[in-house]
């Protein structure tokens, strides 16, 4: 029997001119076992379809059937047998581990006499034995992660429903995820059903389906998504150039569909079953080879013929030309928290127009380096100058020539568009007719002029991102933070996202960025990896991968460079101690 039956299943929100159809008479069905996917941009309906099957959210139209009951008539009868993980999922901060797993416990209707013996599987399923006494508040991202994962399966479920699980956290904690969840199927045969933003996290899974605008526009395996594509794939390969210079270039070629940095390579997706036809110079730099193809290429290609918004052109900006005068110098820089040292005494340099990654697994102390660069949070010791003011002097002088996009994206959620960029373009202290002549720029620039008059807090993620990313430029300056600014978002976002902040480097505007897509990391001229608050390596990203090549790794990208670099230090640092 399946587990879940979908059919003509509609959702709409809201009422008159504002409904919103979330959901447009799908149906579907999952067998038992294995790992299914919801892939698709911001909006499309991923998680109002796992309300629906976890009982939480009642259809407009159609039917819903899960472990053969109906829902949400049979919600109570069900409660029991699923689990379900939202994306903001309710752990107590105030409360420690095992406090968090006796109260789920008792939400669960988990008898007493099992509860220790469930706890003690969990603890050691998810590594926080040692931490069962420490407040949840506590805990790294992802820690929290793993007990909110951990809290969800206090009483084992039939059917697992998990909401980007693994949104902002690092390569090693989601690969912790990842085994926690596989080991439910292997061994305990759970059904998952999972949204996620990680192409190569479904990649993993047993069926894909790839929602768009509230309809299922493909499924099936990674393998048979990615099937149409043979042929239209390729890699620039022993280039000459940098990627990323060379990406700006092939992009605008006829019938290239997408280009993305992969190592030292670039990635190539053509509209057509042929390579590009490079101009000279550019056949000069290189070779081209073709690759198969993967989940991600056909996600890009299949939305790329449904949506109208595609990567970003390139747009302007005043500042200078990019050289070699540091802007950012970080001298023996260190901060304490009581007893507990976030950041020791790290050194480093941002030159103007780089892009420059800070890197690190959650709790390596890389947000709390973020903060004190920002201004926002002053260090114990050691110097700091931003833009030739030195911050721990003249905090103030130095913000203004910053540009901040924070994770959460520090929008005023009950202000309109035209509001937010109103209010952030006088709080800069821009006159009247600045004012006025950057809001355009806002507006014409990121594409906002359609959503002028909707609530921040009712955008889609992708447009919330474009404007944190107009409020934090209506000053136009010569910094720009950006604190994992596309944590959660769509391929597609995320290559618009990236194709500005190329095109602000190249006309110099420096951008620090934290993030946790290592594939992001390619895009930054230099980076340091932070480990329990140290500086564990820095350089060009090919500098930290070539750093773990070994025989049995030959060819490792960032994220294999990431999780070796890291537990190889992780490990030395408890034989130490």
């Amino acid at each position: 029997m399946d587990v879940v039956v979908v059919r003509n299943l509609d959702k709409l929100f809201g009422t008159g001119n504002s409904a919103r159809r979330a959901l447009k008479g799908i149906s579907l069905t999952i067998p038992p076992g294995g790992i299914t996917a919801l892939i698709g941009p911001d909006g499309a309906g991923k998680t109002t379809l796992l309300r629906m099957l976890a009982g939480t959210l009642t259809p407009t139209g159609g039917e819903v059937q899960v472990l053969g009951h109906a829902l949400p008539k049979d919600a109570l009868a069900l409660q029991s047998r699923i689990g379900y993980m939202p994306q903001r999922f309710g752990l107590y901060e105030n409360l420690t581990v095992e406090e968090n797993f006796d109260l789920y416990a008792s939400l669960r209707g988990v008898p007493y006499k099992e509860r220790e013996e469930r706890f003690a599987e969990l603890l050691t399923l998810t590594a926080l034995g040692p931490f069962r006494k420490r407040r949840a508040g506590k805990l790294s991202g992802g820690m929290k992660q793993k007990l909110g994962l951990a809290c969800t399966l206090i009483q084992p479920p039939e059917l697992l429903l998990l909401d980007e699980a693994s949104v902002g956290v690092d390569p090693i904690s989601r690969r912790e995820l990842w085994k926690i969840i596989q080991q439910q199927v292997d061994e305990r045969a759970v059904t998952v059903i999972l949204s996620t933003a990680y192409m190569d996290e479904a990649e993993r899974c047993n069926h894909v389906l790839l929602l768009h605008e509230g309809e299922v526009l493909a499924q099936g395996s990674a393998a048979e998504l990615a099937a149409p594509l043979e042929g239209h794939t390729f890699l620039m390969k022993e280039s000459s150039t940098a990627p990323r210079s060379l990406q700006s270039r092939t992009a605008q070629l006829p019938d290239v569909l997408d280009t993305v940095i992969q190592g030292d390579d670039l990635r190539i997706v053509m509209q057509r079953q042929e390579p590009p036809a490079l101009p000279q110079d550019l056949a000069a730099m290189g070779t081209l080879e073709p690759v198969p193809p993967r989940l991600e290429d056909a996600f890009v290609s299949l939305l790329f013929q449904r949506s109208s918004h595609h990567p970003a052109p390139s747009f302007t900006t005043r500042n200078g030309a990019v050289d070699d005068r540091p802007v950012v110098e970080v001298k023996n820089l260190s901060r304490n928290f009581g007893d507990f040292t976030a950041v020791k005494n790290i050194s480093f340099s941002v030159n103007k127009g780089e892009i420059f990654g800070l890197l690190g697994a959650n709790g390596a102390g890389k947000s709390t380096t973020f903060r004190m660069l920002c201004g926002l949070l002053p260090p114990t010791s050691g110097s700091l100058h931003v833009a030739g003011v030195d911050l721990r002097s003249a905090p103030a002088a130095a913000r203004a020539r910053i540009g901040y996009v924070s994770q959460k994206f520090s929008l005023y959620a009950q202000l309109s568009v035209q509001q937010n960029l109103a209010f952030f373009s006088l709080a800069y202290g821009l006159d009247r007719r600045r004012r006025r002549t950057r809001i355009d720029w806002a507006l014409e620039e990121l594409e906002l002029r359609d959503f002028l008059t909707v609530n921040a807090g009712e955008l889609p993620l992708g447009f919330k991102q474009r404007l944190a990313l107009a409020c934090a430029l209506m000053h136009e300056p010569s910094i720009l933070f950006l604190d994992e600014p596309t944590s959660g978002v769509d391929p597609l976002a995320r290559r618009e996202f990236w194709a500005r902040i190329n095109t602000l480097a190249e006309s110099g505007t420096t951008c620090l960025v934290t993030t946790h897509f290592m594939e992001e990391a390619e895009y930054c001229d230099r980076l340091v990896l932070m480990s329990l608050g140290e500086i564990l390596a820095q350089g060009k990203p090919a500098d930290l991968r070539h750093a773990v090549r070994r025989p049995d790794l030959p060819a490792p990208d960032m994220e294999d460079a990431f999780i070796a670099l890291i537990e190889q230090n992780e490990r030395t640092t408890r034989r130490a101690s």
